[in-house]
């Protein structure tokens, strides 16, 4: 075969079976459900990378996968292609407006500590650095303008390279004000913007998968915001993941949800926000 030829051998077609086995394993390992209408999305997936490894079949592939360290290695590869990284600065424009009224009422009461914010489901780092860029701002005319750091998690290793190295093209930042990308962007060479330096020291990004809450680090955050990640999710599952983030949620803590992620749930140390355009929640005390 000449070189390259592989790329026009047609997609095989995954058997009722194997699609059952590739669902199951998604779910258990990481919670994403992978409904029928997605079954050509996983299918093109992996037999691109089953080609690239000269796999023939599915169900060796799935071995593979499973097979001790090597398959671990080969996981973490696999779910940087299935993992979805679309994202841009400000996403919901509404929950940033909100986070900001928040921030600045904390402002008021007197901040005893820096402020900690969370991005849960991080991507490629937009949405981290939009919640650092609206703590710069309201901080920016007091004592204390770096008084916050931001956290981003993300299951995907390549998303989070994409993210530590803070580059973006000139088209995510179409959306942002002028002003706000003078103040926090440097144009590089290549056409594309750089997060400068003295923002980007405030956001730090780290893998986890939000089915492993339960280990991770952060605690008393301020503010966590978990938007466009639930969907991925079982219902009940979508629960059990907002009750393990409530749990992080320092005292007076707000809590960004997707707008219609979720739907009637309920935490005992929570208060709704009284916002008809946003999902969001705070911390008794």
């Amino acid at each position: 075969m000449q070189s390259g030829g592989w790329a026009l051998q047609p997609v095989v077609d995954m058997s009722a079976t194997e699609f059952r086995t590739w669902q199951g394993l998604l779910e258990e390992r990481i919670g994403l459900v992978l409904n029928e209408q997605r079954r050509t999305f996983l299918q093109i997936n992996l037999a691109a990378r089953m080609r690239e490894l000269g796999v023939t079949d599915y169900a060796a592939y799935h071995r593979q996968i499973i097979d001790g360290p090597r398959g671990a290695v080969e996981w973490s590869t696999l779910l940087d292609r299935l993992t979805v990284q679309e994202t841009r600065f400000f996403r919901h424009r509404a929950s940033f407006e909100a986070l900001e009224r928040y921030l600045r009422e904390r402002l008021e009461l007197g901040l005893a500590r820096p402020l900690e914010l969370w991005s849960v489901g991080c991507s490629s780092g937009e949405e981290p650095y939009s919640l650092a860029i609206s703590a710069a701002e309201v901080l920016r005319d007091t004592p204390q303008p770096d008084y916050f750091g931001v956290t981003g998690t993300d299951i995907s290793l390549s998303a989070l390279s994409k993210a530590r190295e803070a580059q973006y093209a000139a088209r995510k930042l179409e959306e942002l004000d002028a002003d706000l990308c003078q103040r926090y962007f440097a144009p590089e060479s290549d056409g594309r913007f750089k997060v400068v330096p003295r923002l980007a020291a405030r956001v730090c990004c780290a893998k986890l998968n939000v089915l492993e809450l339960a280990k991770a680090p952060m605690s008393g955050m301020d503010v966590i915001f978990c938007q466009n990640l639930l969907i991925y999710f079982r219902r009940w599952r979508r629960r059990e993941i907002l009750n393990r983030l409530a749990e992080c949620l320092a005292p007076g803590g707000l809590l960004v949800v997707g707008v219609g992620e979720v739907v009637g749930w309920q935490h005992p140390e929570l208060i709704p926000v009284a916002d008809t355009q946003v999902l969001a929640f705070t911390r008794k005390g």
